[in-house]
């Protein structure tokens, strides 16, 4: 099916919820119908408020077999695009629609997975914001809730899964039927079925049936797992439970780890789905743990942010995103032993936030109905302000109104709209209810607006007074960190105090008063460094004075808490990105502090961004080399300092820096020995990551036999065998390579069409290499036009993907950036092409300026 069809605008959503009340589905599924197609058959019950009208289904089918409302045969006529329309209503009405729908290979609809390692067949509904036509008739949009009832016809050795407790009825050899109980009302996007050959592990919590799930061939790595994992979810919910006065609202809790899953996770009631990368199946670190860890806080979250309350039209996505994100992150440190989880946030997840809200395509965290017109607008709000931006918002309004007072406005919100739909006004109200504080105007000034605000530390500080500029648009709660060095051989920084500090809008210039040294502590009253927005409670930009950034130069890495330390390493991220620190003086302050570093996320989140942006995007090629080189010693310099000592996640992460920045002959001979030797001197045993990671180097550096990906692969016992192999492949600098990598990416041939998303995005990520500029230099200019042919013919997610990974970022040119700005003048894009595409051309309008700004040698710290 080509490109997508119209999508539903909120217009036509306000005039469905007025006219339709939905009473329930019934759906039926049959998935034995062979390898293309399945069947789905659907009972829709709903009243109508005016009699004689006419509204419409979403039904995005291969073919409609009938569609009978209150007993009478539509018109074939009536079925056009994604719609069937339904008219002559009555008071009561029930809508009976039988098709065939095509199974997708990009992760919307009902996705068909073939796994490579045994061959058997996996299925699952990955919904979302407009794919639920893609499975059964429905009214898709988030405010129509309604109980679901599902029962699905599935090979005899399948196991079915579905939101709510589900049994198998009987059948034969061939085919057997199970029946899940219908649901609470849920929106349509919830609703979930997964199945196959699945290995299930079962267990019960506070007399609620738990589960985990993953395709068979995973079986021994989620078992490994499955201890921590329950006790995780066990703990988590528990929390839940202690924050909610509402119980947990559905019969069952499972978790289901899928293959080719867009998104991290998808918070469907009673089975949660989550991309089976989860189940780890090569070493990873605490980091890695972690990030799993918050995820299923997250989505735990959403049954009560989402599931339980929704919201009412996709311009408060916020109510389930950011509350989500944030709730995730919290419950993680108070309820796991992931007590650090929110210097992860700070040095790695918050910074999605505020890359995206720089950028043209900013919106506020919760957007005007009128800024979110449809749901191709609604898709594209999944982005770093909704999530990242909007958890800092929550902090932050946590920080303001305190612990209890917020918890209370979230009890009264959630059992006031229960089962229902609720907006921003009504939570709103809720926690106006609780506090004595202005929560709506905070709300104005913090919800609705965009943009970074900075807060600036002046010169000229004495006697413990401090001034800072704040020409934002929104009040800070902030902690004001005080630190003195301490030392001189290295000097290290110690903490005198952290100040709470609240600024007002708009202030230009705010004098603080801030506590001097305790008698004896220190000769001087004035310490040497001032660091703003210490313990990251806010959300902005930092900018220190002078003396506080010579202070940061000698000793960042001796500040004592990490997240201190994150804070301080964001602050130099923002300032490489805003052209007003060199690239070089950013690369020296890595070289200094990095390796002495214990923290592995700071570790990872540095090393990301010293590597992705800095070397590969702003620091001009000829010196490209050299900072590698420089990255590859910091790495070297962790494994040696950690040489017999337990920190087996800091020595992961330095092993996979050194990996990835390998450039010399003598690298690369190092590398082909590791691999062939099957372990890194004085490091882990390669498995399969590794393995692959190594010779996905190679393939860049051109040091890859004939055969040797083939090899590979043939011994991959992870699953994730054809990405990997299909990245390595688009990563050889060969013309032939790149021929047949173009061609999956962007021909039209049957292969092209259907490659999963999953492999579009390894393709795409091999293809372009900042070490073969010459030979892809032709194919900069064929990108845009090839990408927006790609967009049309499969849609939104094979667009985002073309684009996010496939963009060709190492072309730091102004005739690059040229040609992107004349693709987006033109009507060609999609909107998911054109948003996506919007934020790479950003991005890299400002690699030119910042790489322009740092080859003149401009720096704060040396002006």
């Amino acid at each position: 099916m080509k490109g997508s069809p119209p999508p539903l605008t909120l217009a036509e959503a306000r005039e469905r919820a007025q006219l339709v009340t939905v009473l329930g589905y019934a759906i039926s599924l049959d998935l034995t119908q062979g390898a293309e197609t399945f069947g789905s058959t659907t009972v829709l019950r709903f009243r109508s408020a005016t009699p004689a009208s006419s509204t419409f289904v979403e039904l995005r089918a291969e073919s409609v077999v009938s569609a009978t409302l209150n007993g009478r045969r539509l018109d074939p006529d009536s079925y056009s695009g994604n719609r069937v329309t339904l008219d002559r209503l009555a008071e009561d009405n029930e809508l009976v629609v039988e098709a065939v729908l095509p199974y997708t290979s990009t992760g919307e609809g009902m996705h068909r997975y073939v796994d490579p390692i045994d061959g058997e067949v996996y299925v699952g509904a990955y919904l979302g914001v407009d794919n639920a036509s893609r499975v059964f008739a429905n009214f898709d949009q988030p405010d129509l809730k309604a109980p679901i009832e599902a029962t699905v016809v599935a090979p005899a050795d399948w196991t079915v899964v579905g939101n709510a407790l589900g049994m198998r009825l009987g059948g034969d050899d061939v085919a057997s039927t199970w029946a899940f109980a219908a649901t609470p009302p849920i929106s349509t996007y919830l609703f979930v079925v997964v199945a196959g050959p699945l290995h299930v592990l079962e267990t019960t919590h506070r007399d609620i049936p738990f589960a985990l799930y993953c395709r068979r061939s995973l079986a021994e790595h989620l078992d490994k797992d499955a201890d921590e994992l329950f006790t995780l979810t066990r703990s988590c919910f528990d929390r839940y439970l202690e924050l909610f006065d509402e119980p947990y609202p559905f019969d069952s809790y499972g978790q289901a780890f899928v293959p080719e899953l867009n998104w991290g996770a998808m918070e469907s009631p009673g089975c949660i789905t989550f991309r089976d990368d989860f189940v780890f199946r090569s070493a990873v670190t605490a980091g890695e743990r972690q990030q799993r860890a918050m995820v299923i806080a997250h989505e735990m979250a959403h049954m009560w942010f989402g599931d339980l309350v929704t919201m009412r039209w996709w311009d408060d996505l916020w109510l389930s995103e950011s509350f989500a994100e944030f709730m995730g992150y919290n419950v993680l440190t108070e309820a796991t032993d992931y007590t650090g989880s929110w210097t992860e946030f700070a040095v790695a997840r918050k910074t999605w936030g505020y890359d995206a809200d720089q950028r043209p395509t900013t919106h506020p965290v919760a957007a005007s109905s009128a800024d979110v017109g449809d749901t191709e607008t609604a898709l594209a709000n999944f982005d770093g302000i909704s999530y990242a931006k909007g958890a800092s918002a929550v902090r932050q309004l946590v920080a303001w109104l305190g612990d209890e007072v917020f918890q209370a406005g979230v009890n009264d919100f959630l059992s006031r709209h229960r089962f229902g739909v609720a907006t921003l006004d009504d939570l709103l109200d809720s926690l106006q209810a609780s506090s004595d504080d202005d929560v709506r105007n905070w709300a104005a000034q913090w919800l609705r607006t965009t943009g970074v605000d900075t807060l600036e530390a002046a010169e000229g500080r004495a006697g413990g007074r401090l001034a800072v500029s704040h020409p934002g648009v929104r009040p800070h709660l902030i902690a004001v960190g005080l630190y003195d060095l301490i030392g001189d051989d290295p000097p290290r920084l110690g903490l005198r105090a952290r100040v709470p500090v609240r600024l007002d809008v708009g202030s230009t210039s705010t004098i603080l008063d801030l506590p001097n040294a305790e008698p004896g502590e220190r000769a001087s009253d004035r310490p040497d460094l001032y660091l703003l927005n210490d313990s990251d409670l806010s959300y902005c930009k930092v900018r220190l004075d002078p003396t506080s950034w010579s202070a940061m130069g000698d000793a960042l890495g001796t500040l004592p808490d990490p997240l201190s330390r994150a804070v301080a390493w964001t602050t130099a991220r923002d300032m490489v990105r805003d052209a007003e620190l060199a690239v070089s003086d950013y690369l020296a302050l890595v070289g200094r502090h990095l390796p002495l570093e214990d923290d592995p996320a700071i570790v990872h989140g540095v090393l990301a961004f010293a590597r992705g942006d800095v070397i590969d995007r702003f620091l001009a090629p000829e010196h490209r080399k050299a900072a590698l080189r420089g990255l590859g010693d910091i790495c070297r310099a962790i494994l040696e300092r950690t040489s017999g000592t337990p920190q087996v996640d800091l020595r992961l992460v330095a092993v996979r820096g050194a990996i990835d920045s390998a450039m010399t002959l003598d690298e690369i001979g190092n590398l082909r020995a590791c691999l062939e030797a099957g372990t890194v001197p004085e490091g882990p045993t390669l498995d399969s990551d590794l393995r692959w990671r190594i010779l996905y180097r190679l393939c860049v550096l051109s040091a890859v036999a004939a055969g040797e990906i083939d090899a590979e692969l043939s011994r991959d016992t992870s699953g994730s065998g054809p990405e990997q192999a299909a990245r390595c492949r688009a990563a050889l600098p060969r013309v032939e390579a790149k021929e047949s990598a173009w061609n999956d990416l962007f021909g039209v041939a049957t292969v092209g069409e259907g490659l999963s998303t999953y492999l579009v995005t390894a393709t795409a990520r091999g293809f372009w290499q900042p070490e073969q500029r010459v030979l892809l230099a032709p194919y900069v200019a064929r990108y845009f036009p090839a990408a927006v042919d790609v967009a049309e013919r499969r849609g939104p997610a094979v667009a985002q993907a073309v684009v996010r990974a496939g963009f060709p970022r190492h072309a730091v040119d102004p005739s690059t950036l040229q040609e992107g700005m004349d693709c987006l003048a033109g009507a060609g894009p999609t909107p998911a092409l054109r948003r996506a595409l919007t934020d790479q051309v950003d991005d890299l309008s400002r690699a030119l300026r910042v790489r322009s700004r740092s080859a003149s040698g401009r720096s704060q710290n040396s002006s």
